[in-house]
C-alpha cells in the first residue's frame, strides 16, 4: 500500500510480478497495431494528448490529464517486433508531480491494453504468452 502512494511510475515488463503490467505480444500485424495505439493516444482515451509518434521507432509519446484528480503524466507507448517477428507492444508513465500517484499509472496502463486489446478485436490466441509469464501467474 505505501508503495502506491510513494511511486510516481509504472512501466510494462515481459517479467513482471503483476498481470497487468506484463506488456502485450500480439500475433498481429504491426502496422494494425500501430494505427490503432496511434488513434488511442491521440484522442481514443479520455485525458490524452498526442505529443509525438515516430513509426520507424515505434514511439508514441502522451501527455496524460486525469479530469478530476490533478495527477498529469508523461506517458510512452513502443510498438516494435520482438525476435520472432510478433508485435510486442510495452508502455510506460511517469507523474510529472512532486508525490505519489496512488497507483493511477498503473491504471492507466491498464486500460490502455484493455481498451487496445477491444480496439484490435483481439481473440485470446493472438496473445503471445511466453514461459516466463507463465511460471509469474502459476
Amino acid at each position: 500500500m505505501y508503495k502506491r502512494l510513494t511511486e510516481k511510475s509504472a512501466r510494462t515488463n515481459p517479467e513482471a510480478s503483476d498481470p497487468a503490467l506484463l506488456g502485450r505480444t500480439y500475433a498481429i500485424p504491426f502496422d494494425t497495431v500501430w494505427r490503432s495505439a496511434l488513434l488511442l493516444a491521440h484522442g481514443g482515451l479520455r485525458g490524452w494528448k498526442l505529443v509525438s509518434s515516430d513509426d520507424e521507432l515505434g514511439i508514441i509519446r502522451v501527455d496524460v490529464r486525469a479530469k478530476l484528480v490533478p495527477l498529469e503524466a508523461k506517458a510512452l507507448v513502443s510498438v516494435t517486433l520482438d525476435p520472432d517477428g510478433q508485435t510486442r507492444v510495452d508502455m510506460s508513465a511517469r507523474g510529472v508531480h512532486r508525490w505519489g500517484d496512488f497507483g493511477v499509472n498503473r491504471r492507466r496502463i491498464r486500460t490502455f491494453f484493455r481498451v487496445l486489446d477491444r480496439e484490435l478485436s483481439v481473440r485470446p490466441d493472438q496473445i503471445v504468452v511466453t514461459w516466463s509469464q507463465v511460471e509469474h501467474v502459476a
